[in-house]
């Protein structure tokens, strides 16, 4: 068999600045883009680094030792992302979610949480900090984390069975830690957390039942179990439909299993379709970015490790705000830019993969270890 030849893009270099605007120019009122979404929801890569190498995000053939990743130099400091984040909030973003990679793997990461913590917004409220993570270094930094200010919190995991997990992270990372790592953070008040589940039919569709059980069984409303389509995210991850469980599909398999009622979300943007247990014991959620376009009602802006504005999850251009804070541009200049981007924008791919309107794939997309998820 022959080698697998994987396409990549360099994006840490491949953008120049954005066209500064006038402070003055800044929109009235509510600030929009070309289908009528705000902008509620920013989320922040701190590290382009992980220590697993789960496939459908950055592969080992790929991110192996020879992979260069940034230098500290050209990351965002803590005091450029707060900045940043604050004048986000300014234009209307209430939530802040840092990702990465593995957000925990950026040194002191609880102090950028205590700077973060502290912004308002220009109603005096504070903004809702949430961060995603693997779960591997959560026994030792949740504490930390809480006392910060955290808000929530979010963990990966694909399984419940180990000999699959450790396939599927590919460094043979066990589940038991993860699972410690829940238990201490929700010892520790960052409840109720949220677990999200890639699902590749094939792979680890037989794990939706167990992974189910256990958090309900286990945790009941505590942790909420949200089970995610196998995306087409970046060039990397050798995305095929074949290898994507509806969630319809999905939820069948469920309640043959436990009678589930539909819960209304009353949150604009929310991508889970979400579904409480009968009897009580808590809830699951269905995210289906493929089968099911959440894109019209999507307000989530994305910056990367070093600073690049990214306005949709499978963006084949960023926008190059580090060049703005190091260049000395005013912050009013700054929001007055980003506002006239997010003016502009019309990303909606999931709503038209394959059409003839979908990007080319010449155009590579922005891998998700970049930006997040």
């Amino acid at each position: 068999m022959g080698e697998r030849v994987i396409p990549l893009t360099d994006w840490r270099r491949a953008v120049s600045a954005p066209t500064i605007r006038a402070g003055s120019a800044l929109p009235e009122g509510l600030l929009a883009d070309t289908l009528g979404r705000p902008l509620r929801d920013l989320r922040i890569s701190v590290t382009d680094r992980c220590n697993f190498r789960c496939s459908y995000c950055m592969p080992k053939e790929v991110f192996d030792t020879r992979y260069n990743f940034l230098p500290h130099a050209e990351l965002l400091s803590f005091e450029e992302i707060t900045r940043l984040a604050g004048l986000f909030g300014q234009l209307g973003a209430r939530k802040i979610r840092l990702t990465g990679g593995e957000p925990l793997l950026r040194k002191h990461l609880e102090n950028l949480v205590e700077m973060l913590a502290a912004l308002r917004t220009p109603d005096g409220q504070a903004l809702d900090l949430t961060l995603t993570t693997n779960g591997s270094l959560l026994t030792r930094k949740a504490a930390a984390l809480k006392t910060a200010g955290l808000n929530r919190l979010t963990v990966s995991l694909d399984a419940l069975d180990d000999a699959i997990f450790q396939r599927m992270n590919d460094v043979g990372f066990p589940v038991a830690d993860v699972l410690a790592g829940i238990d201490k953070a929700l010892e520790v008040g960052l409840g109720p957390i949220k677990v999200n589940m890639v699902v590749k039919r094939g792979v680890n569709d037989d794990q939706v039942l167990p992974m189910a059980r256990h958090f309900r069984d286990h945790y009941g409303a505590t942790v909420s179990l949200r089970f995610i389509e196998f995306m087409d995210v970046g060039a990397t991850n050798g995305w095929r439909l074949d290898d994507v469980l509806p969630s319809s599909e999905l939820l069948q398999r469920l309640q043959r299993e436990w009678p589930l009622l539909p819960v209304t979300s009353g949150v604009a943007g929310e991508t889970a379709e979400r579904w409480a247990y009968a009897d009580g014991r808590g809830e699951i959620g269905l995210i289906s970015s493929v089968t099911k376009a959440f894109c019209r009602d999507c307000n989530r802006a994305r910056l990367s490790t070093e600073g690049q504005l990214f306005l949709c999850l499978f963006g084949t251009h960023g926008h190059d705000l580090r060049a703005l804070l190091r260049g000395g541009v005013s912050d009013a200049d700054i929001m007055s830019t980003v506002a006239h981007i997010w003016a502009e924008r019309t990303d909606r791919y999931s709503e038209i993969r394959g059409s003839a309107s979908a990007p080319s794939s010449s155009e590579r997309r922005v891998e998700m270890h970049y930006i997040g998820g």
